[in-house]
């Protein structure tokens, strides 16, 4: 009988210890979307590096347009290779609190900030992401770092750098670390990538790649048309 209750009370202690995990995780997931929210809209300049295997690519100027909900625009006179994960992928997911359970997998330093760092699984079999993990400055409720996999897009990591925009969670730098077999490409870029690949290009070493993204003179919230959207 002892040993009954022995083992009834570790389940107990056990259940509430992972629940408040649960609530905290959630807690600070709700203050880094609060954060996103603030910016209604913004555009941004963009100075794009990329550095994927069997692409030669100068850096590229493009500007960005959001809007929320969705609303989401590159306009560059080159072919730009933005990943639009970085943008307001985790905003749509912590949008809906029931569409995944969250819970604290620990604290990690990353330059002298420590993170808590959040695995973030969706409940539906339906969802595109399959397992997201966030490294969160609790402090400042931003992102410094995500991991995101997908079934469309394979997993993609991406490191955040704030300074400008702290106030609004939104980024001044951005490095996306791409798993190239899974990471969609424009059709121009790929069709490049298909005729000039040599079979050297084609070893597992040269399947990731990098892609950096500079943020310079953010206007948030001025108001965008959403006309802007549809050229």
């Amino acid at each position: 009988m002892r040993n009954y209750k022995f083992i009834l009370t570790c389940l107990v202690l056990l259940f509430a210890s992972s629940l408040q995990a649960q609530n905290n995780a959630n807690g600070i997931l709700r203050a880094v979307y609060n954060k996103l929210q603030k910016a209604k809209d913004y555009t941004m300049k963009a100075n794009i590096k990329v550095d994927l295997p069997f692409i030669r690519m100068m850096p590229i100027d493009a500007k960005i347009y959001f809007k929320q909900k969705d609303k989401f625009k590159v306009e560059s006179k080159s072919i730009a290779i933005v990943p639009r994960q970085g943008f307001d992928q985790a905003s749509k997911m912590l949008a809906d609190t029931n569409s995944y359970t969250a819970v604290i997998q620990g604290s990690e330093k990353i330059g002298t900030i420590v993170t808590s760092v959040i695995n973030v699984i969706p409940l539906s079999d339906t969802s595109d992401l399959v397992l997201g993990k966030l490294w969160i400055d609790a402090n400042e409720n931003v992102i410094l770092k995500s991991q995101f996999t997908t079934k469309s897009n394979g997993t993609v990591m991406t490191e955040f750098t704030y300074s400008t925009q702290t106030a609004f969670g939104l980024p001044d730098q951005m490095i996306f670390s791409v798993d190239i077999k899974k990471f969609r490409l424009p059709k121009s870029v790929t069709a490049d990538m298909n005729n000039t690949a040599t079979k050297d290009d084609q070893t597992k070493e040269n399947k990731k790649g990098k892609i950096v993204i500079t943020l310079t003179n953010y206007q948030v919230n001025k108001g965008i048309a959403d006309s802007v959207f549809k050229k």
